[in-house]
């Protein structure tokens, strides 16, 4: 039975949601501000996270980077902006979808659905490793090392680079990258794509064999360089 964290500072939303996704048949802890939700995970581990942007006191993106470093569990982010900005913004900060007010219960639970199916699908790979020294990349708890240094990624940056790593002097277009990590692409996420991926550059850029790994592909995409 999966397990979720809804966090919400609207108790009525709130109420509404957990009820719904109990019925639908999953496990349901709530929160009504972020100081909640930390607490909660001290002894819960969700397979997911549902977090509201618009909150008093500590927002959605301030408690999205703390709640990344308190679990693994991927986090869609619901909120009544719908600026760009706003979703490029949450993206970058670890967020894994974006749904926009008002929603249908019942996609927000396909999404769901998708996110921990692909969660579930890295950690079953039992130790496994993909290595090019020094970068070495851990599947199974989805963390980059250059030697023994963990390199900071958010879960977006990690998946950029586990997807380019993976094929290796294979250039990925923007749609490939697009359908591979956010399982969508229409021209407007070249945006976010293109601030992921320098995002991620500028991250890399800090360890001296990796600097130069990230090349951009003029007109077409990126691709990781092993020589």
């Amino acid at each position: 039975m999966p397990k979720l964290l809804l966090i919400d500072d609207d108790k009525e939303v709130l109420k509404i949601n957990a009820k719904y996704f109990i019925q639908d048949g999953y496990t349901v802890k709530a929160a009504t501000n972020a100081r909640t939700a930390y607490k909660l995970l001290k002894d819960y581990t969700p397979d997911c996270i549902v977090l509201d942007v618009m909150m008093p006191g500590i927002d959605g993106f301030k408690a999205c980077t703390e709640l990344k470093k308190l679990c693994q569990a991927p986090v869609i982010f619901l909120t009544g902006r719908d600026s760009e900005d706003d979703k490029v913004q949450g993206l970058l900060l670890g967020a894994d979808d974006y749904m926009i007010k008002p929603y249908s219960l019942r996609e927000l639970s396909a999404r769901i659905q998708v996110l921990i199916r692909r969660y579930q699908k890295t950690s079953v790979v039992s130790a496994a490793v993909l290595e090019y020294p020094p970068l070495r990349l851990e599947l199974n708890v989805r963390k980059a090392f250059y030697e023994n240094e963990e390199i900071p990624l958010t879960n977006k940056e990690y998946d950029l680079l586990h997807l380019l790593a993976a094929s290796p002097n294979t250039v990925f277009t923007f749609e490939d990258i697009g359908q591979a990590i956010w399982g969508q692409y229409i021209e407007s996420d070249r945006k976010t794509i293109m601030v992921t991926v320098n995002r991620l550059r500028k991250k890399l850029s800090d360890y001296p064999a990796l600097c130069h790994s990230l090349e951009t592909v003029w007109s077409k995409g990126y691709q990781f360089i092993v020589k």
